[in-house]
């Protein structure tokens, strides 16, 4: 399952779990569409390609609630 990361790495941006706009590597590092395309959709931790996050919504998210653990480090 995935973490659902609640903030861009970059940017700092929040990304909720129920809207669209994040992308991920398969490391699950988590940017806001802004960064991604600035970053050429490559991860700058792992070198992976970003994509797409998808969305988790309604009683999915209720009974796996996206991660709190902010990663931006500003």
């Amino acid at each position: 399952m995935l973490d659902m990361r609640p903030d861009c790495e970059r940017c700092g941006m929040d990304l909720p779990a129920a809207d669209p706009g994040a992308f991920i590597c398969s490391f699950e590092c988590t940017f806001c569409a802004g960064c991604a395309e600035a970053l050429d959709d490559r991860c700058p931790n792992c070198g992976g390609e970003l994509m797409d996050r998808p969305t988790r919504t309604g009683d999915a998210l209720v009974r796996h609630p996206a991660s709190i653990r902010r990663h931006y480090k500003g």
